[in-house]
């Protein structure tokens, strides 16, 4: 999809395009590389340059960007004495590896500005002053070491350090957010520009959230502002967000991201915002070199209204005329014109006499999405299934006295951990209920393989959540097992090394106030993912690792894999899996995995935060698709769907404003972010 994705920004007026590198996506082990595939972070610069755009390269290596585990590889947790993204030596050891090797890699191929390549500029770090303070004495000379390393590299162009104003010189201090033309306080140097790294277009969405719409109107207003108070650089954090493909999303975000930006998830075309944003590039770059050429004055044109004016002496004049009134038109005179101002808005004027684009005055009407549907699997004879196996304590083999943390015990190689105890209760101990208390995101207890009941957390609780389920006890030995469920591992914060996630308590309590509390001091055993998951059975070549049945007794079965074949709907539209009947749980297609689903996660509207799965159309055949469903809740399967998504009234976008023949585009003057 990058081609055209690139092509899409450029035709939007984009100059720059933006992009992260994963870390935990390029050096999966110590010292070994992965850049194949969806990984060739060079074929992706490459793409870029032969469509005549520049490129921001963010290398971090810690990015954040509601990515799993902050982009760091997960076996950093392991290396002894380890304190990320502090003046520790091991941490800067492996990111002076993993930068220098990023860098190399880029010099090879004749990739920097500096050597006739795209990139015009690297970030190193990422909004490290959030957390600085946490490190006391080791976060200020973290910085310094950090913008020195990235310095000697010499990649002949500059670095940036977002949210932090004091990047040592010369790395270049950048702000992040929705409104940087009011809450920059600039460069920390005279010779820095003043840049924006993230304009965020929209926000990211987390499961039971809603999504937030920022307008296009939003949008232009503080991108113009920062361009009056003399800002060269915008990049929009998303213009394309894209999908968060099998398990990259950090904890509760949804697969789709960013799908509010003007190139929605699928990467169609989102209007008003889109074409909105491309008549305000094409009237800034009319006049880019009287601005960057020109001599910036200000002054009041009213209690709420501002006029910014760059001039060239005996050349070229351009202003922009700023009313702050939320709610009312302004009238004022400017350069013995009069001009009516639109509430909220900004007026620019490439020659000081004419508007030719006004912020609030938009031009498009909106375009919904449409889905059409290609495919209903209703046919229950087409569909298989595995209902996974419930493990107990004598199954195990990874054994301990005490309560394991989640993440650490998992490696990151599956969401899902098991607890598993062995318990004979008294005699007198009825009306039992199991009381668990996590860290992690989600808990389903089983009692002698018999599903209990679960609880989940969510993205603003603080501390654990509590389940509490009713269970029978057999009077002999029982069997507890509970499934400890991620949703992505943490991507911010200080000290994410020292996270703790899982059961944190347990207990049984007895209608007679007794308790038995399993916390400490009890044997547990411990199973890493699920049986299916660990043979691989979402892939063609081990389906027959396990014996698939008829569906219909199991569409109500909490752990249950589903499996089917279907053809790719025609045509050229973007493909999506609908799977509003679903609880929670991942799907796969032709091995793919396309992401995590929770639909059972309602928001505060009593609606899924998403139902439609992008199936990008490289990952179909024409027909004998394998779709694989785990299912963790007991959805069903019989109701789901493979559609089709367009964008309804889309008309080929015309500006309305004309340029002239001959002007100038301003290298790195606004700019997207593609995730790779």
């Amino acid at each position: 999809m990058w081609p055209s994705l690139i092509a899409r920004a450029k035709e939007g007026g984009v100059d720059v395009i933006q992009t992260y590198v994963f870390w935990n996506l390029h050096e999966p082990r110590p010292g070994e590389y992965d850049f194949s595939g969806r990984n060739d972070v060079v074929g992706f610069v490459k793409e870029i340059q032969a469509q005549g755009l520049y490129v921001c390269l963010r290398i971090g290596p810690f990015i954040e960007s509601e990515w799993t585990y902050g982009g760091f590889p997960f076996w950093l947790h392991d290396v002894p004495d380890i304190v990320y993204r502090s003046d520790n030596e091991p941490f800067k050891f492996y990111m002076q590896n993993f930068t220098t090797k990023i860098v190399s890699m880029m010099k090879s191929e004749g990739l920097y500005a500096s050597q006739g390549g795209p990139i015009i500029l690297s970030q190193i770090e990422n909004e490290y002053q959030n957390v600085e303070a946490a490190f006391g004495d080791k976060g200020p000379p973290y910085v310094l070491w950090a913008a020195k390393m990235a310095v000697e590299l010499q990649t002949g162009v500059p670095w940036v350090m977002c949210k932090q104003a004091d990047a040592p010189d010369p790395v270049i201090n950048t702000c992040n957010g929705m409104r940087c033309g009011e809450t920059f306080g600039g460069p920390n140097s005279p010779t820095k520009p003043s840049l924006w790294t993230e304009n965020w277009t929209s926000f990211y969405q987390v499961y039971g959230g809603e999504p937030y719409i920022r307008s296009a109107e939003d949008i232009a207003f503080h991108v113009t502002l920062f361009i009056a108070k003399k800002g060269s650089y915008i990049n929009y954090y998303m213009f394309h967000g894209g999908t968060n493909f099998g398990r990259t999303a950090s904890a509760y975000v949804i697969t789709g991201y960013y799908d509010q930006a003007p190139l929605d998830e699928y990467g169609l075309i989102r209007q008003p915002k889109w074409g909105h944003l491309k008549d305000l590039h094409a009237a800034i770059k009319s006049c880019s070199t009287t601005i960057l050429e020109g001599v910036q004055s200000n002054f009041s044109l009213g209690q709420l209204q501002q006029a910014y004016i760059f001039e060239e002496k005996g050349a070229g004049c351009a202003a922009f005329l700023v009313n702050n009134d939320q709610k009312n038109n302004a009238t004022v005179e400017f350069r013995n014109l009069t001009f009516e101002l639109l509430p909220k808005s900004i007026s620019i004027l490439p020659d000081c006499e004419n508007i030719i684009f006004n912020t609030a005055k938009v031009n498009l009407e909106g375009n919904e999405i449409t889905r059409t549907s290609s495919q209903l699997f209703d046919d229950a004879d087409r569909w298989e299934a595995y209902t996974d196996v419930i493990p107990n304590f004598a199954d195990t083999n990874l054994k301990s006295d005490t309560l394991l943390e989640h993440m650490n015990t998992t490696k990151d190689k599956s969401d899902y951990l098991w607890y598993t105890f062995s318990f004979q209760p008294n005699s007198s101990c009825t009306e039992s209920v199991l009381h668990v208390e996590s860290l992690a995101h989600v808990a389903s207890a089983f009692v002698n393989s018999k599903y209990a009941g679960s609880a989940h957390g969510s993205k603003d609780a603080k501390g654990p959540f509590t389940m509490e389920a009713p269970i029978v006890l057999n009077d002999e030995m029982n069997n507890i097992s509970i499934l400890s469920t991620m949703v992505g591992l943490p991507d911010s914060g200080a000290f994410l090394e020292r996270r703790y996630a899982g059961l944190t308590r347990v207990e049984i309590r007895c209608a007679q106030q007794e308790v038995y509390n399993f916390t400490n001091n009890y044997e547990w055993g411990y199973q890493v993912g699920l049986s299916g998951e660990n043979l691989n059975i979402y892939m063609r070549e081990h389906l027959g690792n396990i014996e698939w049945n008829e569906v219909a007794s199991a569409t109500d079965q909490p752990l249950t894999w589903f499996k089917i074949e279907f053809d790719a709907p025609k045509g050229d539209d973007p493909v999506v899996l609908n799977l509003s009947t679903m609880g929670k749980g991942e799907a796969w297609v032709n091995g793919q995995s396309i992401g995590r689903y929770w639909l059972s996660f309602l928001t505060s509207r009593g609606q899924p935060s998403q139902t439609l799965y992008h199936i990008p159309r490289a990952f179909l055949n024409t027909s004998g698709n394998l779709l694989v469903l785990l299912e963790e809740s007991g959805g069903d399967p019989l109701h789901i769907s493979v559609d089709t998504v367009s964008r309804t009234g889309l008309q080929e976008h015309a500006s309305r404003y004309h340029p002239p023949q001959q002007f100038y585009s301003v290298q790195g003057l606004l700019l997207d972010n593609l995730t790779v």
